[in-house]
């Protein structure tokens, strides 16, 4: 029988601020030390009032905006009661029944999939397991931190389509300069619900929730290995269990953890230490006004004001600081350009980044404090590029020296030896040389070996230091040995 798999995904997202969400402990994601950023406050002493962070909430309401959700005018905090040893108070100070931000929308792949709802909330703390399993410590510096959750609608249906959503909103949170979302460090987890209904039919199936997937890559593996067990279940005539599951990286396949919690085993009600919330229009207009470019915006102008094409205007917005990159260096190229010549050195900016800077960069970001590559020196090589003063073989040798050193591209071209061969006279010499060298290989090309030719190019093009124009080789190359 064919199934219809049905997901909808809950993300957790810490907030970028710079304390914890009831106290002025800091919130440092990157602290290595454990227990120094805590309280009585975060620790849950008896006696301690919670205080909210104002800047989190407005975070929170700003993404909600983004989102299209629907600002509640009126909200408050709740406990949610339930044990781990990483919850130092015993309960969560969370939101129920009246969250922040409801009935929102996040386009991908051009469907829009709803968001039932976003609420703030306090994290718990990290739990450190010894290998022999003999005993687990706990470490309280996350305990308090500032999390946002956001809850989808059951409106996906596979793997691919959960890591797309999951992916395109951890852009938004970061355009948006509310959660750096690295889910590497746990500042964005992800948690699936997943069921499987026979095709032809519409009633959803039992859901499985599978908690804290911390990769795309789990995110997608976790789902698909879930919808194969759940159709092998359903296909041996048994029945589906509500209830939690883990994911296992090493042995790639989600373990039982326990059953599935209702609403009313967690025993919410209204949190007594924090007064209400109410927000007027005025307020969350302001938070709107707040709100940068979004992506999805951004990829559509880049197109049409740079005439650019899909997958590089798509790369472009997937790193917020190499897209303002390309832009700070467009604006760098001249203002006395003619538009044709305009647009030719803008695609000569886009190809550069999308490719070579990108490749450089590995990974990083030029947002990094150790990039050197200045967008005036950038522009500069490119205009060399358009005006053929070098080629491009040297272009890119000569990005490798300015991104090592940050040095001027025109210093660099002096010191390095690679101004432009464009001596007519001095290229046939070279070709002439070339060819009298390597006497096989014009034969081979004589007798049909395309390679043969490409090699006498490359040839010449190591003997100029890749400084020749490539179809200036070419063609002396070719009218020698054609005579």
């Amino acid at each position: 029988m064919r199934y219809i798999p049905t997901i909808g995904l809950e993300i957790h997202a810490e907030l970028k601020t710079e304390s914890k969400m009831f106290c002025s402990c800091k919130n440092d994601p990157n602290e290595k030390q454990p227990n120094v950023n805590i309280c009585p406050i975060c620790m849950g002493h008896p006696g301690t009032l919670p205080v909210p962070n104002e800047l989190a909430i407005h975070m929170v309401i700003k993404t909600g905006l983004a989102l299209q959700c629907t600002i509640a005018p009126y909200s408050k905090f709740d406990r949610k009661n339930y044990f781990y040893p990483d919850l130092p108070k015993g309960y969560q100070i969370s939101q129920y029944d009246l969250p922040l931000c409801q009935k929102g929308k996040l386009r991908i792949e051009e469907r829009d999939i709803q968001i039932t709802r976003i609420h703030l909330e306090e994290d718990t703390g990290r739990s450190q397991h010894a290998e022999n399993k003999s005993h687990s410590l706990v470490d309280f510096n996350r305990a308090g931190v500032p999390l946002m959750e956001l809850v989808t609608e059951p409106d996906l249906h596979s793997g691919e389509e959960s890591v797309a959503f999951a992916q395109e909103l951890q852009r938004l949170l970061r355009y948006l300069s509310v959660s750096d979302a690295d889910m590497e460090k746990g500042q964005m987890r992800v948690e699936a619900n997943i069921s499987i209904r026979p095709e032809g039919t519409e009633t959803l199936g039992t859901k499985v929730e599978v908690k804290n997937l911390n990769s795309f890559r789990s995110v997608q593996n976790a789902i698909d290995f879930e919808i194969k067990r759940q159709t092998q279940v359903l296909n041996a005539g048994e029945e589906i269990n509500q209830e939690t599951r883990g994911w296992n990286e090493t042995e790639k396949e989600t373990f039982s953890q326990r059953e599935k919690e209702s609403a009313h085993d967690y025993r919410y009600f209204p949190e007594p230490d924090i007064p209400p919330l109410t927000f007027t229009p005025a307020f969350i207009e302001m938070r709107r006004l707040e709100i940068p470019e979004l992506p999805q915006a951004k990829k559509l102008r880049l197109q049409k004001e740079y005439n650019l094409g899909e997958k590089e205007a798509a790369l472009l917005v997937k790193d917020r600081g190499l897209g303002e990159y390309f832009e700070q260096v467009v604006s760098e190229l001249g203002s006395r350009l003619s538009v044709e010549e305009l647009a030719k050195r803008v695609k000569l900016v886009g190809n550069y980044i999308v490719s070579d800077l990108q490749g450089l960069l590995a990974g990083n970001s030029v947002e990094d404090k150790n990039f050197k590559i200045t967008p005036e020196n950038f522009a500069e090589l490119v205009n060399m590029i358009a005006t053929n003063k070098i080629s491009s073989p040297a272009a890119k040798s000569l990005l490798r020296k300015m991104f090592a050193t940050g040095g001027d591209p025109s210093q660099l071209l002096e010191s390095e030896g690679l101004t432009q061969v464009s001596n007519q006279e001095e290229i046939a010499r070279i070709a002439k040389e070339i060819i009298e060298k390597n006497p096989k290989a014009v034969q081979d090309y004589k007798n049909g070996k395309a390679n043969a030719f490409q090699f006498l190019v490359g040839e010449m093009m190591a003997k100029t230091k890749g400084t020749a124009n490539p179809e200036t080789v070419r063609t002396n190359i070719l009218k020698i040995i054609e005579g």
